[in-house]
């Protein structure tokens, strides 16, 4: 980066008291807890009060996923449709509050796979919590990768090599630490603190990025959602800083992108992503877990009404951000994908020897380097690490790479190349065309002989260091921001994995070892067995965290993340709805709703990859009501299910909650009217 960064010794006593006082204030909340209780462990004695409920959801929910993920989204072409994601969920809270929750609380249950035993089968509760064991363990993965990634970019920028095996065990560790200790209780109360830090770190990187972006002399814009198409602009001297974004992003704040949008289609907002939200925000372990230890079902409502309402203010101090990182660090995001680069190109020109546009060079000096010229890439092959690392000078077409890597990476022959990456049609025009040329005639040639192809995705501008762009260059340095604002974000990692190890080790507690394993441990055995789990799952998050910064996986971990819970999501989502609102449903729609989704989820996946994953997800939910609907009118149950009162909490609703969420609706369903093509923001 062009500005020296440092962590200076007060961002280093801030950072430490503010991890020491989440972490003390969580352990004395909890320490009068019965520690061999298990409704005291896993759902802090349902004693939860609303205040506590609603910051809890929103750290558990906002970790460094979404400050990496997400502004990375907002700083390509999505722009602030990601917001969708925020403003979609404060409208799925209030109907969670009012529909979904006085169910669950009236069942007195556990967890949500004992729900659907409760209303259909074991062998329901018995699938949902191996598939959501699984699919925790990818989300565990890629929250510790965003958290390390945030860590070894910045360490980089302050002159520091850290690895992100070395991140990621750090991450892991602390997490692993906390959850063990403390429970749900120390959860909730260390997220009192998590929750209002990560809104006020967010802001506080908002507002220096609009210093920033008022001092700029020239920003970088995109020029068309479709295209990708990108420029740089100079600014006219004068104009505030709030008037140049706007004016530089006014093809990105909308929140309808094309149909044929990659990231998120406009059709999408229709169905799509309302499953993916419902499951989340009502079904999802980590999440409802705050709520059912609520301590009334009153409480509950307050509690997500309550987060919903910060769910509007989220992607103000997000999405912004990443939006004006890309403005004014588009560049250095290039550099960062270099790697990235580097590799999809050595592949590309073993595939193809007779590119014009791509060639190597043997260890460039750093004034060759600098003096290559424009337009035609140089693959730089240095002997090791450490020679490639020594050159300090940076061309954006000269890609360094190992000896090493370059061998291995051409022993194999390629014969398809797609470029997914629609950026690249304006930073290489001429290779684009070239890619576009030699693959009609490879895939016809492919198709003609029957022959594999192979796909590699060309990357070019690392979007999810947009957050770590803004720490290094926004914040003021040697005043304390920096040190607040990665105590803040640390916090978010730690909070938002130890909701998820402690929803894993209570589903693998409960639904798994005390149901099927040990029917008749005593409740400290469970809580022992929650405890064992969590180190167990954490080992696991810190092995695939480094394997998730592959490019070939996903140019976006917060995309991973969506699209991998597809896998669950429409069919746990489709089997509640189906099991609330039929009472006739027979048993068996639990399971069969469950697998119908899987199998044609990963049917979709792979034999039409072209259809968008939110849409996907749609049609799956669609099949799955379809299909259990056939159950229904096959074998109903000769009498409707009741829903048993099954807990001694109170389950009197909350009026007052009832009209802040119409206020929440209300406001939501306004910006979607501001930020469109019609809105008053044009």
């Amino acid at each position: 980066m062009s500005e020296a960064f440092r962590i200076y010794p007060i961002d280093i006593a801030i950072f430490i008291l503010f991890v020491l006082i989440v972490i003390a204030v969580g352990l004395i909340k909890s320490r009068g807890e019965k520690s061999g209780s298990s409704e005291d462990y896993f759902l802090a004695g349902r004693g939860l009060s609303w205040w506590l409920i609603g910051f809890s959801l929103i750290a558990a929910n906002i970790s460094t996923e979404q400050f990496v993920g997400m502004s990375g989204n907002a700083a390509s072409h999505v722009g602030l449709a990601i917001a969708s994601y925020e403003w979609m969920a404060a409208i799925t809270l209030v109907v969670v509050a009012f529909w979904f929750l006085p169910y669950f609380i009236r069942a007195g249950i556990y967890t949500m796979p004992e729900f659907l035993e409760y209303r259909f089968s074991s062998s329901a509760r018995a699938f949902m919590a191996f598939a959501t064991i699984f699919i925790y363990l990818l989300l565990l993965g890629a929250v510790t990768y965003s958290g390390a990634l945030t860590i070894t970019t910045l360490a980089g920028s302050a002159g520091h090599e850290v690895s992100m095996v070395t991140a990621s065990l750090i991450i892991g560790v602390i997490a692993m630490l906390y959850v063990t200790a403390g429970g749900l209780k120390a959860c909730a109360w260390a997220d009192l603190i998590q929750g209002s830090a990560l809104i006020v770190g967010g802001g506080v990187i908002m507002w220096f990025a609009f210093i920033k972006l008022g001092l700029a002399t020239e920003a970088a814009t995109v020029v068309s959602t479709q295209t990708g198409a990108v420029e740089t602009v100079q600014l006219a001297a004068g104009t505030g800083a709030v008037e140049r974004f706007f004016d530089l992003n006014a093809a990105r704040m909308n929140m309808f992108l094309p149909a044929t949008d990659s990231i998120l289609p406009w059709t999408a907002l229709l169905l799509g992503l309302w499953i993916p939200n419902f499951y989340y925000w009502g079904l999802n372990q980590y999440i409802t877990q705050r709520t059912l230890g609520s301590a009334s079902l009153a409480q509950g409502q307050k509690g997500i009404v309550f987060a919903a309402f910060m769910k509007l203010i989220i992607p103000f101090v997000i999405v912004v951000p990443g939006i004006i990182a890309f403005n004014l660090y588009s560049g250095d995001m290039r550099f960062e994908a270099a790697g990235d680069t580097a590799t999809s190109l050595t592949r590309y020109l073993k595939a193809n020897p007779a590119t014009t546009v791509v060639t190597t060079a043997a260890a460039p000096t750093e004034a060759e380097v600098a003096a290559w010229p424009a337009g035609k890439y140089a693959l730089a092959v240095y002997p090791d690490q450490a020679a490639l690392g020594a050159v300090k000078a940076r061309n954006h077409y000269v890609l360094p790479i190992t000896r090493a890597r370059f061998d291995a990476l051409t022993a194999a022959p390629f014969t398809l190349f797609i470029s997914e990456d629609h950026s690249w049609r304006h930073v290489n025009a001429p290779l684009a065309a070239e890619i576009d040329t030699y693959n009609t005639a490879t895939t016809a040639a492919a198709a003609a002989a029957g022959a594999p192809t192979a796909t590699e995705k060309l990357v070019a501008y690392k979007y999810d260091t947009a957050l770590a762009q803004l720490l290094a260059r926004v914040l003021p340095q040697g005043k304390g921001w920096v040190g607040f604002v990665l105590a803040a974000l640390l916090g978010a990692v730690v909070s938002s994995l130890a909701a998820m190890l402690n929803a894993a080790s209570t589903i693998f507690a409960m639904d798994i070892f005390q149901k099927h394993i040990a029917p008749k441990a005593t409740q400290k055995t469970v809580v022992l067995l929650g405890r064992l789990s969590v180190v167990a799952f954490t080992g696991v998050a810190v092995y695939l965290a480094p394997q998730l910064g592959n490019p070939k996986i996903s140019n976006s971990i917060f995309t991973i993340i969506q699209e991998g819970q597809g896998f669950i999501s429409p069919g746990i989502l489709a089997v509640f709805i189906f099991g609330l609102l039929v009472r006739k449903a027979p048993p068996v729609c639990g399971i069969v709703g469950l697998l119908t989704n899987v199998v044609a989820y990963g049917t979709l996946k792979f034999a039409a990859p072209g259809v968008q994953f939110l849409n996907r997800m749609a049609l799956c939910f669609a099949l799955c009501i379809v299909v259990m609907t056939i159950l229904r009118l096959v074998k109903p149950l000769p009498q409707p299910f009741e829903f048993r009162h099954n807990t001694t909490v109170s389950i009197e609703s909350s009026k007052g909650a009832k009209l802040a969420g119409y206020a929440v609706v209300a406001v939501t369903l306004l910006f979607y009217v501001i930020f469109s093509p019609w809105g008053v923001a044009k």
